[in-house]
């Protein structure tokens, strides 16, 4: 057998389209295929060092998966509307950076639905796709409308939350596949539903400003998994600086271990060492 080690500040993982999805580590910007390390034994060792994402200066504490908080609370990819798209204020003269807006916030959006946990709605921008369902764990997504803007695509996904889920239950997508769901019968479940509300914002924003995507196909997504857990425990590298074990699975921007689940993205900015335990 044989060990192998790399290290560098975390990025949250590449992910491609693939049978299964494809995956790779990243580190200080290189790229470290993994998805043929299921079944090996690896260590993964917080370093004590989080360098600011955006400064790169460093920080005793990560803010938003990865700033310092300077820039947490100053740039606009930090902003609340991030999360909360329907409460942008860029129309009332406040944002952050109105340049970065118009160049982030003013193009189209999709509105989707995913499978991960259960029926999810969710907006991307259309570049996004497939990597911010891929990122989600989503065993189905389906893109069910285009709006013209940010905000007006979060105002959308406001309605239809009121009766969908608009988070991801990340216990219940790392126990097992999601169950399939006809995702085009709840698309027009929904439509139908909140036909008043949605009538109104495209009356406000005007009939051209959402475009509803009814010839769309549900895509489907397979997990580079060997075996999910049947209780998930989690790892947190500010608790515990080292993690280890044997590699089970990856989904979702988590490695399933047989120790426990990871979240790496949420460790964005962290100083990591990997060292995988080949055995032949």
């Amino acid at each position: 057998m044989t060990d192998s080690t790399y290290s560098g500040h975390l990025e949250k993982m590449k992910v491609r389209p693939g049978v299964p999805v494809d995956y790779a580590l990243v580190l200080d910007n290189k790229e470290h295929v993994i998805n043929d390390l299921l079944g090996q034994q690896i260590t993964l060792k917080w370093e004590g060092d989080i360098h600011c994402r955006a400064c790169e200066r460093p920080t005793k504490k990560s803010f938003g998966q990865g700033y310092c908080y300077p820039c947490f609370t100053r740039l606009p990819e930090c902003d609340s509307c991030i999360v909360s798209p329907e409460k942008c204020h860029f129309h009332l003269g406040t944002c952050r950076d109105p340049e970065w807006g118009e160049r982030v916030c003013f193009n189209d959006h999709i509105v989707y639905l995913a499978n991960s946990s259960g029926v999810k709605v969710g907006i991307t921008r259309m570049k996004n796709m497939p990597s911010r369902w891929l990122d989600q764990g989503a065993a189905q997504a389906l893109p069910v409308a285009r709006v013209a803007t940010r905000r007006l695509a979060g105002l959308v996904e406001d309605i239809l939350r009121r009766d969908v889920a608009d988070k991801t239950n990340w216990r219940t997508m790392l126990k097992a596949d999601a169950p399939a769901i006809d995702l085009h019968t709840e698309a027009e479940r929904l439509r139908t539903l909140f036909a008043d509300e949605l009538q109104q914002l495209q009356d406000e924003f005007g009939q051209d400003a959402i475009t509803w995507l009814t010839n769309e196909n549900t895509r489907d997504f397979n997990y580079p998994v060997l075996e999910y857990p049947t209780k998930v425990a989690s790892h947190n590298f500010d608790k515990t600086a080292e993690v280890a074990g044997r590699l089970m699975g990856i989904k979702g921007q988590y490695l399933i271990l047989d120790t426990g689940v990871i979240n790496l993205r949420k460790f964005t900015s962290y100083k990591i060492s990997v060292t995988v335990n080949r055995e032949s």
